[in-house]
């Protein structure tokens, strides 16, 4: 198995296709998919220029990384390895990805993990990280399960990306001016898949983004939005069935979403469409 760092653009791709062997190895393994990285390059970040940690094999295929993403007021770092590992071998990525982390400056990092899985958890503590507080579930959607679509309030037009260009992209005022050109950057995102709901003034009320990996098959809703002062008419409905459909008709054979249990209306909304049995994942820290 070959160490390797890796920066940027490169980096981004390297792990697009460490999670791909992943869920083409496993349904619903792991925490992460694919264009949930390719999602997060929305920004710049310091962590665009820092070195990330991969292993990979004798053919070159990537089968480990430890990830490290700079959300401002927190530092996430994600180990990754493929279904099936050894206890001993995801050991080594947690241990040589922490002391990776820690070389860089990187002193006080959040870890996500699947409640779940027991070798990264136990990997985890005995590298001190131990203390887990549950921050979202993630849940899974065949597409001959979806819904209908949802008609849409008569006060509001659904547009895809395609057919708003050359407008100001709808996520600037959260994503900053860098979005569409970022977004654009990465292999996944396509902009017919790119949804927002416009009032008679062409003011954004609400947004979804969707996902479709050609690899695996695999469709992911990030984000969904509905800005308070459009609530309460059903768009987030229309906009979630109307990707969905989207994402069948691409090819997605499975969709996944992740919400905030706390959340009472994402709670409502997303399993009401059939997002069942949602999996707890934890974030994990060093113990006191």
């Amino acid at each position: 198995m070959r160490e390797e760092h890796l920066q940027g653009i490169q980096s981004l791709e390297a792990v697009t296709t460490l999670l791909q062997r992943v869920r083409a190895s496993h349904p619903t393994a792991g925490v992460f998919e694919a264009a949930d990285f390719q999602w997060w390059w929305r920004s710049p970040r310091s962590t665009d220029s820092l070195p990330q940690l991969f292993w990979f094999d004798d053919s070159g295929l990537p089968e480990a990384a430890v990830i490290a993403t700079d959300w401002g007021d927190t530092m996430a770092l994600d180990p990754i390895v493929m279904p099936g590992a050894t206890s001993d071998w995801v050991g080594h990525v947690v241990e040589r990805g922490l002391a990776h982390a820690r070389e860089s400056g990187l002193d006080a990092v959040e870890i996500a993990i699947a409640r779940s899985d027991e070798v990264m958890t136990h990997a985890l503590a005995e590298n001190g990280y131990a203390h887990m507080e549950d921050e979202l579930v993630d849940a899974w959607l065949a597409v001959e399960d979806r819904p209908a679509v949802s008609t849409i309030h008569p006060a509001y037009r659904l547009k895809s990306r395609l057919e708003t260009t050359p407008a100001p992209h709808h996520m600037i005022p959260r994503g900053g001016p860098d979005v569409e050109e970022r977004l654009r950057q990465t292999s996944l995102y396509r902009a017919d898949l790119d949804l927002v709901v416009l009032d008679g003034d062409d003011n954004t009320a609400a947004y979804g983004l969707f996902w479709f990996d050609p690899v695996t098959a695999t469709g992911l809703v990030e984000p969904m939005r509905t800005e308070a002062d459009h609530q309460r008419r059903g768009l987030a409905r229309h906009v979630l069935t109307e990707g969905l459909d989207l994402l069948a008709n691409a090819g997605a054979e499975r969709i996944k979403i992740a919400w905030d249990p706390g959340n009472p209306g994402a709670n409502k909304l997303y399993t009401s469409v059939g997002f069942t049995d949602p999996r707890p994942c934890a974030v994990v820290t060093r113990s006191a």
